[in-house]
């Protein structure tokens, strides 16, 4: 079993109980500045709209801010829901960042909406497209834009996509199931499986994923990383006790009750029905939960199931600093350079 492996950060950008929208993002920039330091691979920020729980709205401009604030971390989009927008606005704003930290930037692809129908709707400005699944033509057309590969009789093949980076950003498609991974696989670029969403049938994905793969001149060769929850602290127990909010979180959202991430104490009060535990049950193994060398093992077991080259860490607290201590201790577990 390999002790070395990439390791990420996916940020949902998460709203705790008694805190503001503002603080989650004031949150996400100090976490980022600390996993650079700590040595973390990547940091990629999520898209949510909306939502109750999650405020990473706009994750190209956190993306910004966080690249202008760290050195060494690549910095993405976990991911950019495709479907919403526009393939030449995107092709665009990732050139951009690219060219604005060359090297450093990674465009993550989702299909999901990342939000409720009405929404997408608006963010659309259709109600018949929000229930639409555009992803394939809109993947196609902003490869076309970012490869310059649009056919000659394409009706937009003569725009110029400005502006024109030395390389184009690391193109990722994220997924919690096969629909994506194939696209991954036939296009020939990198793919995430977001095992914090489905918490089973990993491992088939990420093999179609990888025997199906062409080679292309983004990518010579798959590379599948797995997003999953974790949560560490110095000890078993308390790392149990902070993650009750987690899993009271799990049964709000299932049940369409999204609100800001509980408080340990109201997640150790709440007394779940026996129907509760088990909707939660049948979600599968989506958390790794306990001190460091629990992580560390649960983490590369993870790895070596579903044959992953990365990992891609979610960790969310109720409270910051032991949201923070987790990634600290996760980094110092595995060796991280430290910057």
């Amino acid at each position: 079993m390999t002790q070395k492996i990439p390791l990420g950060v996916l940020d949902q950008s998460p709203i705790r109980r008694g805190a503001t929208t503002g603080d989650a993002i004031r949150e996400s920039l100090e976490l980022a500045r600390a996993c650079d330091r700590w040595g973390y691979h990547r940091y990629w920020v999520a898209e949510h709209h909306a939502s109750n729980g999650l405020a990473g709205s706009a994750p190209e401009i956190l993306i910004t801010r966080i690249a202008a604030e760290t050195k060494d971390m690549r910095v993405g989009s976990g991911g950019v829901m495709l479907n919403h927008y526009s393939p030449l606005k995107v092709a665009e704003t990732f050139r951009m960042l690219e060219t604005l930290y060359p090297g450093r930037i990674d465009l993550g692809l989702g299909r999901a909406p990342g939000s409720d129908q009405r929404t997408a709707a608006a963010l659309q400005l259709s109600p018949e497209a929000a229930g639409a699944d555009n992803f394939a033509p809109k993947l196609g057309m902003l490869l076309g834009y970012l490869d310059g590969s649009l056919p000659d009789n394409h009706p937009y093949a003569r725009i110029r996509v400005v502006p024109e980076p030395a390389q184009q950003p690391e193109l990722w498609l994220l997924g919690s199931s096969d629909y994506s991974a194939a696209y991954a696989a036939h296009i020939g670029c990198a793919f995430s499986f977001a095992q914090f969403i489905t918490g089973s049938g990993g491992e088939a994905v990420l093999r179609a994923y990888k025997d199906g793969f062409k080679p292309s001149h983004r990518l010579a060769k798959p590379l599948a990383s797995v997003s999953t929850f974790v949560l560490c602290a110095d000890t078993e127990d308390e790392a149990k006790i902070l993650a009750a909010s987690r899993k009271l979180w799990l049964l709000n959202f299932f049940t369409g009750r999204e609100q800001p991430y509980p408080s340990v104490e109201e997640a150790l009060a709440y007394s779940y029905t026996e129907q509760e535990e088990e909707l939660l049950r049948r979600s599968g193994r989506r958390s790794i939960v306990g001190n460091p060398d629990q992580v560390k093992a649960g983490l590369l077991e993870l790895a070596e199931t579903y044959a992953a080259d990365e990992l891609s860490i979610v960790t969310i607290c109720a409270d910051f600093a032991a949201r923070m201590r987790s990634y600290e201790l996760i980094a110092k577990a595995f060796g991280l350079r430290a910057n």
